[in-house]
């Protein structure tokens, strides 16, 4: 079949590919092979793919395009490949998460999220590479290597998602699985230029969720535009009794799943909107500052009240510190204890953190959550949405295994710099980033919207709106990488840095 599609079938994004292949003006092999085709060219000097079917990706579009022509009802993400994590399972490939000790883990059975993505006619193309088991906003392990960033090769591509989002923006897929604890999704999104959705807690289920009820984890849809994101949050969003924090009644979750793929309009000159530089306590660098000022300045009219202001974000960095260390000591502390050569710094560092906290160390962080929330829950009924930058910094050298300083001043540990998006996380807001131009170094620069806990479709659809107003503005319009460049680059593993940390 002959295809009228006008560009490279790589560069679409997820609805518009589901759109011409609904029409049959696209075919599902064809965009398997573009995707395909988009990797083998790349990502010798990316290295976000690291683990791949490409030959399961062409049998299984092959059986879309047939079933297709048979008439069989398709699926809301039909045809679509898509990136999955190396956190979450796919039957016959590695699933390593990053760790060392995992380098040879082939699992059986597809994971939840990927068995919810193929029953709705996506196909995986193989795993993104993250930090050892997501520690770190920096995508680099000794298994695979580091992922560099699609937009300068030199600079790191954030994490823990990074492979999921530096594969978006070079095209290797539309869609790509990620997972959030301090901002794992949203800052490697922002850092590459495409769009990353942390849900609020139970709305993607966690059915390995393995720390009593913490709800901090989640996993979350990353993708070009909101649209895509929301169409696959559509999917990913669904009932599942083993999330304690999934209500599941006759079956059916208290959210409209449907609605998520039907994104409603949202009038912005009817919301009260604040914005905030740092949330009261995040160490926000300058250049960060200068952009997101320039970026306010242009888009603040558009609301119909915005406002400097910020939900009190009073001890967040204590609660965050030691929640966080009572996880890794309950995930990886036995692991620390029985092959401590074969565990990464990051790791390594949180579980001594967390050993060297106190029961009323601990006591004290849950109570200081429980008033965080309540503090957060009274700001949001006078405001919407509150819009910050999404990371703290610029992207810097993927050397840098994480910022020791901030503008000269030293950072509190390897986390402290994704404090714009554990502000939220805290809380249990969803949270999405979308590209809002470049910074002073030329670099992607998104901007973080939180809206009403478990107000996912209201914040999904401002999102959209505003997306849609930063297109028409030429300063900060989203662009591509250069896909040129990066053909002509010399292979990441040839830097003698590449498997270290």
């Amino acid at each position: 079949m002959p295809s009228t599609v006008p560009t490279d079938p790589a560069d679409l994004g997820a609805a518009e590919a589901r759109r011409l292949i609904s029409r049959r003006a696209l075919s599902a092999r064809e965009l398997a092979d573009a995707c395909i085709a988009r990797v083998q060219a790349l990502d010798h000097a990316i290295n976000a793919v690291v683990a791949r079917d490409f030959d399961g990706l062409r049998a299984d579009a092959k059986k879309a395009d047939d079933a297709q022509a048979a008439g069989t009802r398709l699926g809301a993400l039909h045809g679509l490949p898509f990136g999955v994590k190396d956190m979450i399972d796919v039957a016959g490939l590695p699933t390593t998460y990053g760790s060392e000790l995992f380098r040879d883990n082939i699992p059986a059975k597809d994971g939840a999220i990927v068995t919810a993505m193929r029953a709705a006619g996506a196909i995986p193309m193989g795993k993104t590479n993250n930090p050892e088991w997501s520690a770190g906003g920096n995508t680099r392990n000794r298994v695979y290597g580091a992922t560099a960033n699609p937009h300068d090769l030199t600079r790191t591509c954030a994490g823990s998602s990074g492979g999921s989002a530096a594969g978006l923006a070079a095209g290797y897929f539309p869609l790509a699985t990620g997972s959030d604890t301090g901002g794992s999704l949203r800052n490697p999104a922002a850092f590459c230029g495409v769009v990353g959705y942390r849900p609020s807690p139970g709305v993607v289920p966690g059915s390995t969720r393995g720390v009593g009820f913490f709800p901090l984890p989640t996993s979350g849809p990353m993708a070009r535009n909101v649209e895509d994101a929301a169409l696959m949050l559509s999917v990913m969003a669904r009932p599942d009794m083993r999330d304690p924090y999934t209500a599941v009644v006759d079956g059916r979750t208290a959210w409209d799943v449907a609605g998520f793929a039907r994104l409603p309009r949202r009038d912005l000159s009817a919301l009260r909107v604040a914005f905030t530089e740092d949330y009261g306590f995040a160490p926000t660098e300058n250049i960060v500052r200068a952009h997101f000022r320039r970026a306010m300045a242009q888009l603040s009219p558009v609301f119909g009240r915005a406002e400097e202001g910020t939900p009190d974000c009073r001890d967040a960095d204590r609660i965050f510190s030691v929640l966080r260390g009572v996880l890794f000591v309950a995930e990886h502390g036995q692991r620390l204890d029985d092959h401590p050569a074969m565990v990464g710094p990051n790791v390594t560092a949180n579980v001594h953190e967390g050993r060297g906290y106190s029961a009323d160390d601990i006591a004290g962080a849950l109570t200081m959550q429980g008033e965080y929330h309540q503090r957060w829950q009274t700001w949001f009924e006078t405001h919407d949405v509150v819009i910050s930058p999404a990371v703290t910094i610029s992207p810097r050298d993927w050397h840098e295994l994480y910022p020791a300083q901030i503008d000269g001043i030293a950072t509190k540990s390897y986390y402290h710099w994704l404090a714009m998006a554990y502000a939220s996380t805290l809380a249990g807001h969803p949270s999405i980033t979308i590209p809002c131009g470049f910074d002073g170094n030329g670099m992607p620069f998104g901007l973080q919207i939180v809206g009403r806990r478990y107000d996912d479709l209201g914040v999904l659809a401002v999102a959209a709106e505003l997306e849609a107003v930063i297109a028409g503005l030429p300063e900060f319009a989203p662009r591509a990488p250069d896909l040129a460049a990066i053909r002509s680059a010399r292979p990441i593993s040839e830097d003698p840095d590449f498997l270290s940390l």
